[in-house]
């Protein structure tokens, strides 16, 4: 359903309600947190909805997809990005065998996508062409960390903090034109700094 608490049109995300005779009537001796996910089905009467706080979509064929949490969701530069949606369509890339993608705010007020993966001939270059035909230009990480496995918990659940953090990058690349006089050194020392970067291009 939408925020709205209407039906999407098959293909796009929308949070994931249970509906049925199978619907308990609450959690025990949680009120606030009851109201919260159990709720009047506004499709049968009598009838409770639980609130899941899944992300899921219907597909043509009647599957439902999951997407991963709605708690997942996050806003970079006024876009609502579902880092579950990315990391389904970049655990479907050759090579890749497992996948996480994160929103990390490394620089504080420059909150960037990153990617980790864990596969075997994996191109940055190559996922982020691959990922661009499957999602908008906003959604393509802005970084990717390839590891040898993901790091887990001592009761083997993803370790979110454990994630490396990724190369800092600045200019333009191999394009990137040097500081070549003082002033230009001084004005690049300084956005190095600022921005956390080994190397800034005039």
């Amino acid at each position: 359903l939408d925020p709205g608490m209407q039906p999407v049109p098959v293909g796009i995300a929308g949070e994931l309600f249970i509906g049925g005779i199978q619907v308990g009537m609450g959690y025990v001796n949680r009120p606030e947190l009851t109201a919260d996910r159990f709720l009047a089905d506004p499709f049968r009467a009598g009838g409770r909805l639980y609130k899941t706080g899944d992300l899921a979509r219907w597909l043509p064929d009647g599957t439902v997809e999951y997407l991963g949490r709605l708690d997942d969701q996050v806003k970079i530069r006024g876009f609502r990005i579902e880092l579950g949606e990315i990391e389904t369509v970049l655990a479907e890339q050759p090579g890749v065998k497992e996948a996480v993608v994160i929103a990390r705010e490394d620089v504080p007020g420059s909150k960037r996508i990153v990617a980790y993966a864990v596969g075997s001939g994996l191109s940055v270059q190559t996922l982020k062409e691959s990922l661009g035909k499957k999602l908008p230009e906003f959604m393509v990480p802005s970084a990717f960390v390839f590891l040898d496995a993901l790091p887990v918990t001592t009761n083997g659940k993803l370790d979110r903090r454990a994630l490396p953090e990724p190369p800092r990058e600045g200019g333009a690349g191999k394009d990137r034109t040097p500081p070549a006089t003082p002033a230009e050194e001084s004005l690049a020392a300084i956005w190095r700094e600022m921005l956390r970067l080994d190397a800034v291009g005039v």
